[in-house]
């Protein structure tokens, strides 16, 4: 089969599984901002330098994609789920995020103007997505629909972490 279904031209997509809801669902609004966040840490880690900082992009990555499995599972079908976002996973960012300000050239990281150079460009837009992912996941909590609260706690330090990253890119590599 191809591509092209046209099965979406009346508005509906379909959920993990096969629940069919609307395209403007909030559900299919988190899976395109995490889909979003996704790209720009793609872009993000194709001009980082540093090969560990690479890895630690594509860990959030790949965790991204299993949120986004979550959030794509009805909740009767979650508990068919073989992985989720879970207190190890939230733990792995917070030791990151320890090693990278203790690792920090400079204290000044509360606040920076975005545009020194494009990997530190590049990580404030997907720290600035990762900002806009949780407001989301945080409407999902309200209506009753989010089942997991570590997938809350992970974006909420991913957009520390992703914070902490391009403030080093902003002190320590000039260029591109």
């Amino acid at each position: 089969m191809g591509i092209v279904t046209k099965k979406g031209d009346k508005g509906l997509t379909v959920l993990y599984r096969g629940a069919r809801i609307p395209k403007d669902s909030l559900r299919v609004e988190i899976l395109g901002t995490l889909d979003e966040l996704s790209c720009f840490l793609g872009l993000s880690k194709c001009l980082l330098k540093n090969s560990s900082d690479k890895n630690l992009i594509a860990l959030v990555q790949n965790d991204l994609f299993v949120i986004g499995t979550e959030i794509a599972t009805a909740s009767k079908q979650l508990r068919t789920l073989k992985k989720k976002i879970d207190k190890e996973a939230v733990r792995k960012i917070e030791n990151n995020i320890s090693f990278l300000e203790r690792k920090s050239v400079t204290k000044n990281t509360r606040f920076h103007l975005p545009g020194k150079n494009l990997a530190a460009s590049a990580l404030d837009i997907a720290r600035s997505i990762a900002r806009r992912a949780e407001r989301r996941i945080i409407s999902l909590k309200r209506k009753k629909m989010l089942r997991n609260d570590y997938i809350l706690q992970y974006l909420n330090r991913i957009s520390d972490l992703v914070f902490l990253l391009a403030c080093k890119y902003e002190h320590t590599h000039r260029g591109r």
